[in-house]
């Protein structure tokens, strides 16, 4: 009898845990589309298998790149570490540290490094290493999430604010508060723009899921945005008749778009951290379970997979060229950076960098 009572009084305590417990999340409900898989556009293959590995000297995610007109390289880390690729370098090297976790970078005309840095804020790096803040607030509230960056012609920075709810210092991390604001879904993400010549921030885009990898088009009349826990990318137009409006560029995607990046070919390419979960999406219309999934101990939720996968699209938002390594060699792939060489690949946890030959 005494034996039953201790039973039912953990079982109380545990149903009374997972019903009530407070968590960080507010979920909404929304209804998730049909998972295309890997079928298809997405028909598995394996054209990103087997890729060359550039060292990294000791550091890890390799979040991001950005390219010189010598040829030289950049790539930002965990550590916090800007690290520089040469042209005849066999990897990289260390080049200064932000104090942060830097994610997506870009060089401007006059060569400073751009960096979206998840803790600081959007930063600038001078050809000599020296570091400012440009921008950490917009409309009155912190930019609490930085994510991705890109330049347009006219000088006029566009980055996103990946959600300005969950702070990676606060939530454990860029990847726990990631998965908390998808998890959430209701939305705390932005697309921002900085004008150096005003130093003014302006909200451009709203209410996006995780607002992640950004590019201006090859146009430069528009700004496209990846809704990560949306599965889409987002086009912002700059100019035009539909200036100052949004439309989905291109929609129900297999995976959690990343980065996304200009191909000096033509078109983007668009890296996936991870395919879509089939347990997250069945869950999508039900606020009060994804609560308690947020109970339950990390290593029972949702998580991000090992699946390599990047895709090519064009102007249209239409696939022309799928790579994948469906055993997830080169882990959690978040974009591509297209010389006339090769194709370098990104990633959020891995060792190194990957490298695809085009010869």
């Amino acid at each position: 009898m005494k034996y039953l009572k201790l039973s039912l009084l953990a079982a109380f305590v545990l149903i009374t845990y997972l019903l009530f417990w407070p968590v960080p999340v507010e979920p909404i409900a929304w209804q998730a589309p049909k998972n295309p898989g890997y079928l298809g556009l997405y028909a598995s293959n394996t054209r990103l298998a087997n890729l060359e590995n550039i060292s990294l000297n000791g550091q890890h995610g390799p979040e991001d790149f950005a390219f010189l007109p010598d040829g030289t390289i950049a790539t930002a880390t965990h550590s916090g570490n800007i690290m520089l690729l040469a042209p005849k370098d066999k990897e990289f090297t260390t080049w200064v540290n932000t104090g942060g976790r830097p994610l997506g970078i870009e060089f401007d005309k006059q060569g400073h490094l751009l960096v979206a840095d998840a803790v600081k804020g959007l930063l600038s790096v001078s050809p000599s290493g020296e570091i400012s803040l440009l921008t950490n607030r917009v409309a009155g509230t912190d930019i609490v999430y930085a994510d991705d960056v890109d330049v347009a012609a006219d000088g006029t920075i566009y980055f996103s604010d990946a959600t300005n709810k969950f702070s990676a210092p606060a939530y454990g991390g860029t990847l726990a508060a990631s998965l908390l604001e998808i998890l959430e879904h209701k939305g705390n993400g932005r697309l921002l723009a900085y004008d150096p010549r005003s130093r003014s921030t302006s909200v451009l885009l709203e209410d996006l899921v995780f607002a992640n990898g950004v590019s201006v088009s090859h146009d430069q009349r528009s700004v496209l945005v990846n809704e990560t826990g949306s599965y889409r990318v987002m086009r912002y137009w700059l100019s035009g008749p539909k200036a100052g409006t949004s439309e989905v560029f291109i929609d129900n995607l297999p995976g959690f778009p990343d980065n996304i990046a200009r191909s000096p070919t033509g078109g983007y390419w668009l890296g996936f951290a991870s395919p879509r979960s089939e347990s997250l999406d069945d869950l999508s219309r039900s606020p009060f379970l994804r609560k308690v999934v947020q109970r339950l101990p990390s290593f029972m939720r949702p998580q991000a997979k090992d699946y390599g996968h990047v895709i090519k699209i064009n102007e249209k938002g239409e696939v022309v060229m799928d790579l994948q390594d469906p055993k997830g060699q080169y882990p959690l792939t978040t974009g591509v950076l297209e010389t006339k060489d090769a194709l370098y690949i990104s990633s959020l946890i891995a060792p190194s960098v990957g490298r695809k030959s085009l010869k």
